[in-house]
């Protein structure tokens, strides 16, 4: 492992034609050939556990000494119950239904052709991403059982939890007869190696990228290779005068507090204004206890006390901490105003027991998630079913919302004749 490397674009040139080759082998394994690599790589996490608790000691305490905040530094961990996720995820996945090959939409025209749709791997997809090493085995994982090629390049903060990480996969890899090369993490930490991944359209089909705003945008602009985006997470929980309080209350505390440093947490609170005394005063409460640091509207600190007053920036703010906005609303025109102004377009939810609000809500509010009386922590590629996610688009084509196998394939029209000819 190293990382500095002194030609970094022969480097990427080099690793980018060797995805490029390994994307043709995956893309005809077949499905048992993929879910062998997949139960091998889980099986080579299993058997590393120490290894890999040993290396991610030393990005902590290298993220301790420069300075990480709490919230990263949890996002950094590999606790041994995220390693169990990690290897559960692989699993999962390997037992999903392959979709490379599926053919769909099958018709006869009056030519007498047969046309449909093929389901096909992108390619080589390049992944960029910050702080969570997990994110390796999850995008390995989809990467291969959806037949691409995969460049990953993680944080510099993590860099020897993601080089344990590639280790186990590229020893699954051999043992299933796959090449290694189909999933490469990339061994330097030199900045110059994004800006040259991102414009390699010769050997990477896509890039998604995974982190902070700055990040994202900055791929946005100067990508050359087609980008899947995930932007910043401000996830809303409108409580309806119509809402079951008790469910609201769960909810509501399960979106803030589950984990404070993801996507799918909850940053604004908005409260309708017949029930905002009840509610943010047993809210309000548990929260602080919490640790909760909350901002609020004028209305907000009226009944809670403790409550700092929310700026304009506020509503629009991530936080990934434990900060809370908190707004009273008129009702649920006002909240869905407020969301569709202020969402990210990421998570948003409602709790209600009144049916007609909760359509309205579902048809109104413009984003890739959103949920009826449920924390918007269920929005996740695990939670979904997904087995695990490559990230959660905000984007509105190819793919929206958790990105899993399906997200990282195209479709080619296939047409089936007998001799015919167009006349």
């Amino acid at each position: 492992m190293s990382k500095q490397i002194s030609d970094v674009a022969s480097y990427m040139t080099a690793l980018g034609g060797d995805a490029r080759q390994a994307s043709r082998v995956l893309a005809s394994a077949t499905t048992a050939q993929k879910n062998r690599a997949l139960e091998a790589i889980a099986d080579e996490l299993g058997l590393s556990r120490q290894r890999l608790m040993a290396e991610n000691s030393k990005d902590l305490e290298a993220g301790a000494e420069k300075g990480l905040d709490a919230a990263l530094l949890d996002r950094l961990e590999l606790t041994p119950g995220r390693i169990d996720s990690m290897i559960e995820g692989l699993r999962q996945i390997a037992a999903l239904s392959d979709p490379i090959g599926e053919i769909f939409d099958m018709k006869y025209l009056p030519s007498g052709i047969q046309v449909g749709r093929m389901r096909v791997p992108l390619g080589v997809v390049g992944i960029i991403y910050e702080s969570r090493p997990n994110v390796t085995a999850d995008a390995a994982a989809l990467c291969m059982k959806s037949g691409n090629a995969a460049v990953l390049r993680g944080g510099s903060e993590a860099y020897y939890s993601n080089q344990a990480i590639a280790a186990s996969i590229h020893s699954g890899l051999r043992k299933a007869g796959l090449p290694q090369e189909a999933v490469q993490v990339v061994a330097t930490t030199d900045r110059s190696a994004v800006g040259r991944m991102i414009t390699m359209p010769e050997s990477i089909d896509v890039i998604i990228p995974r982190g902070g705003k700055g990040l994202i945008e900055r791929i946005s602009q100067e990508a050359r290779v087609p980008v899947i985006k995930h932007l910043d997470g401000i996830c809303h929980v409108y409580i309806d005068d119509q809402a079951d309080l008790d469910k609201a209350f769960a909810v509501a505390m399960n979106a803030k507090t589950q984990r404070y440093g993801t996507c799918n947490t909850m940053e604004t609170l908005l409260v309708a204004d017949g029930v905002a005394e009840q509610t943010l005063s047993m809210i309000g409460g548990a929260l602080i206890e919490k640790g909760v640091e909350l901002r609020g509207c004028e209305r907000t600190r009226e009944i809670v006390a403790d409550c700092q007053p929310a700026t304009e920036a506020d509503w629009d703010t991530e936080y990934l901490a434990p900060i809370l906005s908190i707004k009273v609303v008129a009702g649920l025109e006002q909240a869905i105003a407020h969301i569709n102004h202020h969402s990210s377009q990421h998570t948003d939810a409602i709790v209600t027991e009144n049916y007609t609000r909760a359509r309205r809500f579902l048809t109104e509010v413009d984003s890739s998630s959103v949920m009826v009386n449920a924390s918007t922590r269920f929005a996740d590629g695990f939670e979904y079913g997904l087995g695990a996610e490559i990230g959660i688009s905000t984007d509105k084509f190819h793919a929206r919302g958790p990105v899993g196998l399906e997200g990282l394939t195209s479709v080619k029209f296939i047409v089936l004749g007998d001799g015919h000819i167009r006349s």
